[in-house]
């Protein structure tokens, strides 16, 4: 009889088409969190730095970082979709709903929407959509994400292939946003420069110039932060063992640095709405040095608002390389061995405000 009582984590022959998992153990956030983060990332948005900023605009409170939400949301999801993931490959169709404040619990459930199975018989990929809720069944983060993940056996599954429609971007119609917002309060003394949404085009380019060197202690304390308990962040004594012989540094955490250097060109874009897609094209290291640059893909009218405009961003970080000549993609389609993510996301910023 088999009576272990710890958990192996899934693999890919463990998931089923519309299963539904629900992900232990709810998380109420605190000033904590929100310091540690401050402290791991240095973000500078007025609006998640300033309580008196916050309210100036019509929020209760000054909100947690998005991305600290969107992390504690994906930590819930890893014992059970990811623990024994080789890679996670990828996002697409993210919402951020009702902002996240300290005293608020989390909770995480996930629905697998898409399977295949690799050809090699050895890994398959699994799709799910997951949803973060706070303690009112508040929506607060709701993205698809694709992950490869190792097979118990390599005998060949049975599994047909099922793979999800997913958007290319998120529509302005369904991009969602505190009502009460008002961007008559928002001082751009404070925020940091003048540049509002008018001032951006479509296909303009910004070097984020500063880099951001990542320590070994820094990545394993960002992704116990969040309570994500993928193997490849920590068990070095295992990664010895693989491909690379180190630990991998959470995909995620490149997205935070990212985000965090983005200020440097981007200081008004105070809240993320939406993500579009993401790829983590190379993997990182602790050592690596951080930089990046963004790209305006496109300017979305809000309907029914003259004073707050969207900017879809895409954002390409790079290691150990600056950005001033925008590395990206080679004449073959391939990424530059040393880009290392591409992401690509929605932002809020306002079109009128107190000026400098």
């Amino acid at each position: 009889m088999n009576d272990s009582k710890t958990n192996p984590g899934n693999f890919f022959e463990n998931f089923k088409f519309d299963q539904e998992l629900i992900h232990p153990t709810p998380r109420t956030i605190t000033a904590g969190d929100v310091a540690i983060y401050q402290a791991l990332f240095g973000p500078r948005f007025a609006v998640h730095s300033d309580r008196e900023f916050a309210r100036a605009i019509g929020l209760p409170d000054s909100p947690i970082d998005d991305l600290l939400a969107f992390h504690v949301v994906f930590g819930k999801t890893v014992p059970e979709i990811s623990l024994n993931a080789i890679a996670n490959l990828g996002y697409a169709d993210g919402h951020f709903g009702t902002p996240v404040y300290v005293g608020d619990t989390i909770t995480a459930v996930s629905r697998v929407i898409g399977l295949k199975e690799n050809s090699d018989h050895k890994s398959g990929v699994v799709y799910v959509r997951s949803t973060g809720l706070n303690q009112h069944d508040e929506m607060v983060v709701d993205y698809v994400r694709w992950v490869m993940i190792r097979k118990k056996s390599e005998e060949p599954s049975c599994t047909t292939p099922l793979l999800p429609n997913l958007p290319k971007s998120v529509p302005a119609s369904a991009l969602i946003f505190p009502y009460q917002l008002r961007m008559s309060g928002y001082d751009l003394s404070l925020a940091g420069n003048h540049y509002l949404w008018d001032d951006y085009a479509i296909g303009e380019k910004i070097d984020h110039v500063d880099g951001m060197t990542v320590e070994e202690a820094e990545h394993q304390m960002a992704t116990r932060l969040y309570q994500n308990t993928a193997k490849v962040h920590f068990n070095l004594h295992e990664q010895l063992q693989g491909r690379f012989k180190r630990r991998l540094i959470y995909g995620g955490h490149i997205i935070s640095l990212a985000r965090a250097l983005s200020f440097n060109g981007l200081s008004n874009a105070f809240r993320i709405v939406a993500i579009n897609g993401g790829t983590h094209a190379n993997p990182t290291f602790a050592g690596d040095t951080i930089y990046c640059w963004s790209e305006v893909l496109d300017k979305l009218v809000i309907p029914r608002r003259d004073d707050i405009g969207a900017l879809r961003i895409r954002t390409v970080a790079v290691k150990n390389k600056p950005c001033g000549d925008f590395p990206d993609k080679g004449e073959d389609g391939k990424y530059h061995s040393q880009v290392v993510l591409d992401f690509d996301y929605t932002i809020l910023m306002p079109r009128m405000a107190k000026r400098l």
